[in-house]
């Protein structure tokens, strides 16, 4: 396993796994357990995908201590008042059996996000959270976050695939020192991204598969990235990326594939905003 040092100290793993939209029963415990036991370090959850529980009781089904593990979760926008944010803190602590998360982020970037990251600052600062961060937040608004409080995010988590790099979010979170971590890396199958003749021609030249060029891709640039699946021979699939390197001219010929478009909607849309507000 690869790692990224946060701008905090902390060493984050560069290669996740993600349990959006999986359920909240023993079978999302079971998948948990499986990627743990096929690699994978960093477990990434939600408060806002309703299966902590289940990625908790995951974490104990491994047996893998739980100072060898990455655990990430979300705060979501309906408890960003601050007592609400502390009190969601302890909960989701409870429900997942732990004592501390290794990361801790604003799930999106509307509401009372400066009462809730001051929540996350004072958790941090009582060692419920050993890194604070945020998710879907552009330029603007996390360059303020950083210079109106005490502790900067260390992670920004935002959509990130061949169609959609975002190179001046990476530019600007490089210039900051914050760390991107990429959520939908395979744009969950879109516009046939398992069958473009790029990735399946640079695929084949290293013996692997698209979806591991995409995950090399991301990690060679120090980008975090996030997998799911539910089957542990894709799981073994997905973390089996450090034993190649793409070319220089591989990258140029990923980077020709930028769209600069979500390949799902844009958080600046208030059309957007209007629907997470309604949700919360």
């Amino acid at each position: 396993m690869e790692f990224v040092t946060l701008n905090d100290g902390n060493k984050m793993p560069v290669a996740g796994y993600g349990v959006f939209q999986m359920a909240t029963d023993d079978s999302t415990a079971q998948a948990v357990a499986d990627a743990i036991k096929a690699g994978y370090r960093l477990i990434d959850t939600a408060q806002a995908y309703d299966n902590e529980v289940a990625v908790g009781k995951g974490i104990k089904m491994s047996g893998v201590d739980r100072e060898e593990l990455f655990v990430t979760s979300k705060l979501w926008l309906s408890d960003y008042e601050y007592d609400a944010a502390m009190a969601q803190i302890d909960k989701a602590l409870s429900d997942m059996g732990l004592e501390y998360f290794d990361l801790y982020l604003l799930h999106q970037p509307v509401g009372n996000v400066y009462s809730a990251w001051r929540a996350l600052e004072d958790a941090q600062k009582a060692g419920k959270i050993k890194s604070i961060g945020v998710s879907n937040f552009h330029n603007d608004r996390l360059v303020d976050l950083g210079l109106f409080n005490d502790v900067k995010p260390a992670v920004n988590q935002i959509e990130i695939n061949p169609f959609f790099q975002r190179e001046s979010e990476l530019s600007v979170m490089a210039d900051e020192g914050v760390v991107a971590e990429a959520w939908a890396p395979f744009a969950e199958g879109k516009n046939g991204i398992f069958t473009n003749e790029t990735l399946v021609a640079i695929a084949q030249a290293h013996n692997k598969t698209v979806g591991q060029v995409i995950l090399r891709w991301l990690t060679q640039r120090g980008i975090v990235a996030l997998a799911k699946t539910v089957r542990p021979e894709r799981m073994r699939e997905n973390i089996d990326i450090f034993d190649f390197k793409l070319t220089d001219e591989e990258m140029k010929l990923v980077a020709e594939l930028n769209t600069n478009t979500s390949q799902f909607f844009d958080h600046r849309d208030p059309e957007m905003v209007k629907y997470l507000a309604a949700r919360h």
